[in-house]
């Protein structure tokens, strides 16, 4: 197995983000389009705009103004690593992210992880966090155990009223 090294992106964050959502890395679809999520196959846009009942925005900034707007944070919990193409379970001599860092610049009281390995990395880095935080189902549509019932929950217990803030 071929594996490269491969750089993520920047946290989207500002001084009012309550929630922090961690991915495990970009696949490569996200990487060639240079932003979060960016396969259209995977469920996190959908999902999130979905909640807040909007729809999901087309450009890159609309994306990154919907998560401000909203208040979210998203990061992936690795910073850059060898991998071979999307796969999770190739990643290897990864960096971490900065999570203490960004949680002292904003008013974060909550951190999803999206999927298995997310949390297992987080976890790993970063266990004085863990009472903040909560596993979710990965949005990715390599993952048939997919709830968005479950995403809603977790959302709702931060967004009583997702029509607000619009």
């Amino acid at each position: 197995m071929t594996r490269d090294r491969a750089e993520g992106f920047p946290p989207v964050f500002d001084g009012e983000s309550e929630l922090l959502i961690l991915g495990s890395f970009p696949s490569v679809r996200s990487r060639a389009v240079n932003f979060y999520y960016g396969n259209p196959q995977n469920r996190f846009w959908k999902t999130l705009c979905g909640f807040f009942r909007e729809d999901v925005p087309t450009d890159t900034e609309g994306k990154r103004a919907f998560l401000l707007r909203r208040h979210i944070a998203l990061w992936d919990v690795v910073t850059d690593c060898e991998i071979a193409g999307s796969s999770d379970a190739s990643i290897r001599a990864e960096r971490v992210a900065d999570v203490g860092g960004l949680l002292e610049k904003t008013k974060i009281r909550k951190i999803f992880c999206n999927g298995s390995t997310a949390y297992r990395l987080f976890s790993e880095s970063f266990p004085q966090y863990i009472s903040l935080t909560e596993k979710l189902p990965s949005t990715s549509p390599a993952n048939p155990r997919f709830s968005a019932a479950v995403w809603e929950n977790a959302l709702r217990a931060l967004f009583p009223d997702p029509a607000e803030g619009s």
